[in-house]
């Protein structure tokens, strides 16, 4: 079974957001964000957002569904729109823009294969490995049961959890290394939505331990405080 580790490295970027056209031209990657202020942090783009749906609800186990239905189906979700989310920006993500997967806090994502050795590879290497890995849990029906009535395999929620960290250190990288490129093609509202959708379920679901969200705790801190911020100017019905 594939696995993963991380560890220290090192990073920087021109703060000026480059327009669509100029993408291709930007040397970004591994060095992207060593700035005063991390772009993904500034105001003016925590802010954005997609929809004003109460996030805090949308995670939460409806009344009568199964647990394990509920992180099943969420799991295959999450996967879909990470994978789409990644395979956009696909083109500027490359062994050599990227040699190394690396996220916030100078940290470094290794991989390590089936019989568990680490193996330090490029950003695009290192996705593919999380993303091919993820793809065959979901399609394995002795893990992700589709048929009605067959059971869960006994410690599910490991598997899960394993599963949204490898989504996480996805993501990681992209607000990381790809920031610039998110900005300049207007995704960045999308970015904000998945992921402040994302880390609530696990918050909600125990799904990760502190320390591997570190990398992106001011982020999530203040993703969250807007997320607040929204419910309470905004009229739901809870």
């Amino acid at each position: 079974m594939g696995g993963c580790h991380s560890y220290p490295s090192a990073t920087k970027v021109d703060s000026k957001t480059p327009q669509p056209s100029d993408v291709r031209n930007e040397k970004l990657g591994i060095n992207n964000n060593k700035q005063e202020e991390l772009p993904y942090l500034q105001q003016q783009n925590v802010c954005q957002m997609i929809t004003n749906t109460d996030m805090f609800l949308l995670t939460k186990l409806p009344p009568g569904v199964d647990k394990a239905e509920w992180l099943a189906s969420n799991t295959v979700a999450f996967f879909k729109h990470i994978n789409l989310f990644s395979s956009a920006l696909s083109e500027f993500c490359t062994p050599s823009s990227c040699p190394t997967a690396c996220g916030p806090g100078n940290t470094v994502y290794v991989w390590i294969d089936d019989h568990g050795r680490k193996l330090k590879c490029s950003a695009p290497l290192y996705v593919d490995y999380a993303m091919s890995y993820i793809h065959d849990l979901l399609t394995d029906e002795d893990v992700f049961p589709t048929k009605a009535g067959a059971a869960f395999p006994t410690g599910f929620v490991f598997v899960v959890q394993k599963v949204f960290l490898l989504l996480f250190r996805t993501l990681a990288h992209i607000y990381w290394s790809h920031y610039s490129e998110t900005l300049a093609l207007g995704l960045h509202p999308h970015l904000n939505t998945l992921f402040t959708h994302f880390t609530l379920f696990c918050q909600q679901h125990a799904l990760l331990d502190p320390e591997d969200t570190a990398p992106l705790q001011n982020l999530i801190a203040a993703l969250e405080r807007q997320e607040i911020i929204l419910r309470a100017n905004t009229d739901f019905i809870i």
